[in-house]
């Protein structure tokens, strides 16, 4: 692959997102193909997102405990939105430790030895303790992962902390807590704005950040009100060109 490939074609990006079956990760991925900066994207996931697109590319694969074999898909990307996960207590803790932090820290390794110079955007949580102190097993699950990414050695690295994340789309809710949100979210919203974020805002600015890097400006840790900001400051940006 000569460096002109790796580049892609006149500046635009080749970018994978990890976990577009999820709600953030499926969102990531339409933003992605829609947008004009990119290139090519490569979904990577463990069942398909049912999606056929021509800038797509879907790669199905089974275990995240090891990525060795995606090295060679990785090695043609410039960054990597990973968005995969799973919801506290719909898994055992020793479940939900291995998908938030082993799967993470596998594909990070394997993305940087493919590709020294990737971006990495990775959704990560409201509340991560990057201490380990937390008793909460999610906080400390995604503290550990920020860590682990931090210490990765990628020369970009953005960490999104989003708080109730709306789903926009209706979904069958995967606890009372969330039904409940979702219930009450015009009123959380108006009273507690900088404690919610919609599902299609995230994704944007989470693939927005690797492809224009304007995140070089800040960060790497973004937490919910950034996060407003951000997809405030590409609204604006979208009003004005247009």
């Amino acid at each position: 692959m000569t460096a002109s490939d790796q580049a892609g074609s006149a500046g635009q990006k080749r970018l994978v997102v990890v976990g577009a079956s999820g709600m953030v990760g499926g969102y990531a991925l339409r933003y992605a193909l829609e947008n004009e900066a990119v290139e090519r994207v490569t979904s990577i996931g463990r069942r398909s997102i049912g999606i056929s697109h021509p800038k797509l590319r879907e790669i199905l694969h089974r275990d995240f405990a090891d990525c060795s074999a995606l090295a060679e898909t990785l090695s043609g990307q410039d960054a990597a939105v990973f968005c995969l996960g799973t919801y506290t207590g719909s898994v055992a803790e020793a479940d939900l430790r291995r998908i938030t932090v082993d799967y993470t820290i596998e594909f990070a390794r394997v993305l940087r030895g493919s590709r020294p110079d990737a971006a990495f955007s990775f959704l990560s949580g409201s509340g991560a303790d990057p201490t380990g102190r937390s008793r909460m097993p999610f906080a400390r699950y995604k503290g550990e992962a920020e860590n682990a990414l931090l210490a990765a050695g990628f020369p970009h690295i953005y960490l999104f902390r989003p708080a109730y994340i709306y789903p926009v789309e209706p979904r069958k809710e995967p606890n009372f807590s969330y039904r409940l949100l979702r219930a009450i979210y015009p009123a959380f919203r108006a009273l507690f704005p900088n404690q919610v974020i919609r599902a299609d805002d995230l994704a944007r600015v989470m693939v927005d950040v690797v492809v224009s890097e304007a995140g070089q400006r800040g960060g790497p840790v973004f937490e919910n009100r950034d996060i407003r900001a951000m997809v405030e400051a590409l609204s604006a940006s979208a009003s004005a060109i247009a």
